[in-house]
């Protein structure tokens, strides 16, 4: 799926008159204002984060995080107001947009977890293990309960923030937080007594 075409490229002068191209990354070709480039910079290691704990998926991750940040550069004027949360509502968006695409299509298999976790490339230790169960479970959630788990929790916003960045009421946000709570407690118990079993097998 190409991301850049004719119509992503803009051009901003620099303080000499000329324009900037951007060189490298995401972004690469596009001509955009220096302090966007300092944004980028600055917060694109989180925003793939958040992106992939939206999606438990490092490609479809980066994917979402280049069209948002495309979205936010023809933006700029407006955005670089408020640029963390408008990038980080994009991302909500094309999340919720990704979970629609994929249920009328037969799902990709996912490679191995392992290949896409970075906090599994080093170690295979216990708390590498106890958080790719965290993330696994994470992925099974409604993508409402996912969103406002990873904005309360990986994010630690508030409930205020969350119900702003979702457009949703602070009590349903609530309401979600709390289902999300409990069903992430039974998925994880479920894979804790499944592992003590296989144990025990073995």
């Amino acid at each position: 799926m190409p991301f850049e075409t004719a119509n992503d490229r803009i051009d901003h002068p620099d303080a000499d008159g000329c324009n900037r191209s951007t060189g490298d990354g995401v972004l690469r070709g596009m001509r955009v204002d220096p302090t966007f480039e300092a944004f980028v910079e600055r917060e694109s290691t989180a925003l793939l984060r958040i992106a992939y704990l939206l999606t438990n998926d490092r490609g479809h991750a980066e994917d979402l995080l280049q069209v948002a940040l495309l979205r936010t550069a023809r933006r700029w004027t407006t955005a670089q107001e408020a640029p963390e949360a408008y990038v980080r509502k994009i991302l909500l968006n094309l999340s919720r947009d990704r979970i629609r695409w994929l249920t009328r299509r037969v799902r990709e298999r996912p490679l191995a977890f392992a290949q896409h976790s970075v906090a599994a490339v080093a170690s295979h230790d216990h708390q590498v293990a106890e958080r790719r169960q965290v993330l696994e479970a994470l992925a099974r959630l409604p993508v409402k309960q996912r969103q406002v788990v990873v904005l309360r929790f990986f994010e630690d916003r508030s409930v205020e923030q969350t119900s702003e960045l979702l457009d949703m009421p602070p009590g349903t946000v609530k309401s979600h937080t709390s289902r999300a709570l409990a069903r992430l407690r039974e998925l994880l118990a479920d894979n804790e007594n499944t592992h003590l079993a296989r144990a025990r097998h073995d």
